[in-house]
């Protein structure tokens, strides 16, 4: 029996928020939170509207996802994003000890991965879910910023 609710599905989740990111301007990352074939919590960059750095679409869905589950910890989710989690993010994924990072697009110049950023020993990572989408998308957006300027 194929089981509905997988990676590709939630992926295709979380590009609906990044869809939502792209058209409100924001740079389109989005991300979405599950806990046991749930989603508890669905976010996109915030960062131009909220004129916050930190407002990334992971930092927001923790919060929801932290605020749905009454504590700080996210052991027993999985964070969908569609874009390599920063710096940042991954620490902050760290510090609530994220069970599972499902990711789309690769970010060869910021990623975690380049960075070399800890995650929590017990996190679990997958690169590449929908990556195509994902990428598109996020390469949609940057050429139709540099021609409006």
């Amino acid at each position: 029996m194929i089981q509905p609710f997988d990676d590709v599905y939630f992926m295709k989740k979380a590009l609906q928020e990044a869809e939502t990111a792209f058209d409100k301007g924001e740079v389109p990352v989005g991300a979405i939170i599950v806990f046991k074939d749930q989603i508890i919590a669905r976010a996109h960059n915030l960062t131009e509207t909220l004129n916050d750095v930190t407002a990334h679409a992971e930092m927001q869905a923790f919060t929801a996802a932290a605020d749905f589950l009454g504590g700080k910890y996210l052991k027993d989710c999985i964070l969908y994003v569609t874009l390599e989690p920063c710096q940042m993010c991954a620490g902050a994924s760290y510090w609530a000890q994220i069970g599972k990072i499902v990711y789309g697009a690769s970010e060869p110049e910021r990623g975690f991965k380049k960075l070399k950023s800890t995650l929590h020993p017990k996190t679990k990572v997958v690169a590449g879910i929908l990556e195509n989408e994902c990428s598109h998308l996020l390469k949609r957006f940057f050429v139709e910023k540099r021609n409006l300027n």
